[in-house]
């Protein structure tokens, strides 16, 4: 199945300058583009501060990131990866990154352990058992499912729910 993500990941900046003097100064900025054309764009809202020699500033808010934090002074080079990865590949690396922790998610690991998207962990299991076992027909009736998709997920594999009530399936192997 295709992951589709329902906002382009963009991400609010602040001028700190202008919050410590308790005013509002920010923008809005699409994270899906290179870091040097955010910083850029930061820049330029800097230099259009209502306050002097604004320099510093802080993500304050962001969406579209598909539930993968992102804190106030990460770097726009990651923050930019992460935009293009989850652009790409969908909630589904999100998730991924979430599990393993955004420091060990790279793109070759989680294209290495991503399964796809399933009803349940019962569906892949019996999808991995009709691939890998060749069960006659008049036997797959005793077949257990459940147990084969609990033993699967007890090393193996794991899943995370998403929030089309299915689960995202990766390996461990």
């Amino acid at each position: 199945m295709t992951n589709t993500i329902t906002t382009t990941p963009k991400i609010y900046v602040a001028c700190l300058a202008a919050y410590n003097n308790g005013r509002l100064h920010g923008k809005w900025i699409d994270a899906e583009q290179n870091a040097d054309a955010i910083q850029e764009e930061i820049q330029e809202m800097l230099k259009n501060s209502p306050e002097p020699f604004a320099e510093e500033w802080a993500i304050h808010d962001y969406e579209g990131f598909e539930g993968l934090s992102i804190n106030e002074y990460e770097s726009i080079e990651d923050v930019a990866e992460y935009a293009r990865l989850i652009a790409e590949h969908g909630a589904a690396y999100a998730a991924y990154a979430n599990n393993v922790g955004v420091d060990y998610a790279t793109e070759e690991g989680f294209e290495e352990s991503y399964q796809g998207e399933w009803d349940s962990e019962e569906a892949f299991a019996e999808n991995l058992a009709d691939e890998i076992m060749d069960i006659p027909e008049r036997l797959s009736y005793y077949f257990d499912y459940g147990k084969f998709a609990h033993e699967l997920f007890m090393g193996d594999y794991y899943s995370v729910d998403n929030d089309n009530h299915n689960v995202y399936v990766f390996s461990n192997i």
